[in-house]
């Protein structure tokens, strides 16, 4: 797989030469400022608001987690809205580090669509160079986009994650103390996965919102034990995994396996196992 991310300068010359797609997928999670208003009084040019809960995620709660995966069809109906097309470079940002914007690339990329892109540094990269933002709302002209045949990553159940656990190489993407089981906030059972490593996400990029070059993506990455291959991914609700898996595409690994119920499916089944500590 290419590398999925763009920098600013190449989104600029891109604009220049062909049509592209831009999505802003800002939204109201840990960090972020996102969310409809903050769409409304700035964007980038043509950025087409999607939402988080209603696209990128199905409504469904319980099992599947805070933010299951959208049933197929939905998801191809709001691409469409949004005016995504297969023959189109889609480009995407946020304000939270890519981790939103990470979600809509694993999405796009995981039902076949090959020209999904990752704005490196976010809105803030794009305010930083001094260019313009544009006011309101930007209604598309729908685009074609259709699912693909066969997903082109791995998404893994609650089984398959334990399996992965035991037999390869399974990470956990929250911060470190949720994976320690300590100061837990958002979900009501502290822990991990038995057998899972840490590789926070948040980490993986800097104060500005650009993920670490790749040499030292890679070497956290080996860090962890996470080499060429039987690699899994987790977080609380599938956001941050996400952008574990962008980040090791960036650093010159396999795409890894995505547990998109993450640990809020984990612990909807009282029989599975939990694990705290380092």
């Amino acid at each position: 797989m290419q590398n999925p991310l763009i920098t600013v300068p190449r989104l600029v010359a891109l604009r220049q030469r062909r049509d592209i797609t831009l999505l802003d997928v800002r939204f109201g999670g840990p960090g972020s400022s996102g969310g409809r208003e903050q769409y409304l009084a700035g964007h980038i040019p043509g950025a087409v608001l999607v939402d988080m809960d209603t696209a990128l995620a199905s409504p469904d709660t319980g099992p599947g987690g805070r933010h299951p995966l959208p049933r197929p069809e939905a998801f191809e109906a709001a691409m469409r809205a949004a005016g995504v097309s297969n023959d189109r470079t889609v480009v995407i940002y946020d304000d939270w580090r890519s981790m939103a914007a990470a979600r809509a690339w694993w999405l796009l990329q995981h039902h076949g669509h090959g020209g999904a892109l990752v704005l490196d540094g976010g809105l803030g990269a794009w305010l930083s160079a001094g260019l313009p933002v544009e006011q309101g709302n930007v209604s598309p002209a729908p685009g074609n986009f259709r699912l693909g045949n066969n997903p082109s990553s791995a998404a893994l159940d609650a089984d398959g994650a334990a399996a992965l656990a035991s037999t390869g190489v399974l990470l956990d993407a929250r911060p470190e103390d949720r994976f320690r089981g300590v100061g837990e906030t958002v979900d009501p059972v502290a822990g991990h996965i038995p057998g899972a490593r840490s590789l926070p996400a948040l980490e993986l990029a800097d104060e500005r919102g650009f993920l670490l070059p790749a040499g030292e993506l890679r070497k956290r990455f080996e860090a962890a034990g996470a080499g060429e291959g039987g690699v899994g991914v987790y977080c609380g609700s599938g956001i941050q995994a996400a952008h574990v898996a962008l980040a090791a595409l960036v650093a010159g690994l396999p795409l890894p396996a995505l547990y998109p119920g993450s640990w809020s499916d984990w612990i909807t089944d009282p029989a599975r196992p939990i694990a705290t500590g380092a």
